[in-house]
């Protein structure tokens, strides 16, 4: 492992002032950060420990606004009753993420900012990865890409980005407060990923030293209705080819509201509004889902490898949407 100093801020403002002078970076649960210390993929001269340091309450307000503490545990946030009553598909989505021990570890806010799972940007032995070593090509277009991007690709890169709630989270119009050592400032969860374009080793709009300190969840209709679908090649532990996470807000037979994202299959966790916007005022069934669901894989751009996921998409919306539909 690449030898570090390790800092132990008092406060979250003591945190941001540490991390603002790079090459420091932050660890909280550390359940992704460790493997890529010790793979050396990361090697920070200076980590700075957020343990203690930042909120962990999961907080349902008055009007039935959720709001999660960036430091609020993964298993915890499931395991709410709020959360499954008013959010099923965030519930839903951190119970098919990982292994039950990683969930009691990983905290909301480093989920969303997990590194992408990408074979070749893990293996230290190649050198082709633009995400490790910007200009070095990217040895995924040509090479294994049976797990890689379909949308938001660029000659760059094509990695997915692998968080499971983050799709959920983006579905259901949610934002996150972060801290920085100029202050704080919200930012739309579906606006927090870059498209890789030609940095893909620039992966927010975060700046240094900034840190997530909470996510915020605006109540609906359409989000307690709301389901999250996993199509992976084994039911343990394993990142998905396909997902979506719907919600459906049908008055009388009649799509009223619809929010459709998608995961596995974009760089960023990918907010289909195209198809949102085809369901809407449409009849709640299977063929309004079908027809909304041809309109996913617009712009889609597939490799030798993962040709078979603009149509396993379709399908997993749809038959998310029926999920979804039969909640409402």
């Amino acid at each position: 492992m690449f030898p570090f100093t390790l800092e132990r801020p008092g406060d979250a403002d003591s945190a941001a002032r540490l991390g603002s002078t790079p090459p420091a970076e932050y660890i909280a649960g550390g359940t992704d950060m460790m493997q890529l210390l010790t793979d050396e993929i990361r090697q920070p001269e200076r980590l700075v420990a957020l343990d203690g340091v930042l909120d962990d309450r999961i907080e349902t307000a008055p009007d039935g606004t959720l709001r999660l503490g960036a430091a609020a545990k993964m298993s915890d946030i499931a395991a709410d009753p709020d959360v499954s009553r008013a959010f099923p598909a965030i519930a839903e989505a951190l119970l098919l993420s990982a292994s039950g021990q990683v969930r009691n570890m990983a905290t909301i806010g480093g989920n969303l900012l997990q590194r992408t799972r990408c074979p070749y940007f893990r293996d230290p032995g190649v050198s082709a990865c633009n995400k490790r070593y910007p200009g070095s090509g990217c040895a995924a277009m040509d090479g294994a890409n049976r797990t890689h991007a379909v949308l938001g690709g660029s000659a760059h890169c094509i990695a997915t980005h692998a968080s499971d709630v983050a799709v959920a989270l983006v579905a259901l119009d949610a934002e996150v407060h972060v801290l920085g050592s100029n202050g704080g400032r919200v930012v739309p969860l579906d606006e927090l990923h870059r498209l890789p374009g030609e940095t893909p080793h620039l992966e927010t709009v975060l700046e240094p030293g900034e840190l997530i300190t909470a996510v915020v969840v605006p109540p609906s209709p359409a989000a307690r209705h709301s389901h999250y679908l996993k199509v992976r090649d084994r039911v343990s532990f394993e990142f998905a080819l396909t997902s979506a996470a719907v919600a459906l807000d049908v008055d009388d037979g009649t799509i009223r509201e619809a929010r459709v994202a998608v995961g596995g299959v974009g760089t960023k966790p990918w907010r289909l509004r195209t198809v949102e916007n085809a369901l809407t005022g449409r009849i709640d069934d299977v063929d309004s889902y079908r027809a909304a669901a041809e309109h996913a894989t617009e712009g889609a751009v597939t490799r030798a490898g993962n040709r078979f996921k603009p149509e396993l998409m379709k399908r997993t919306i749809v038959r998310a949407l029926r999920e979804a539909g039969g909640r409402s």
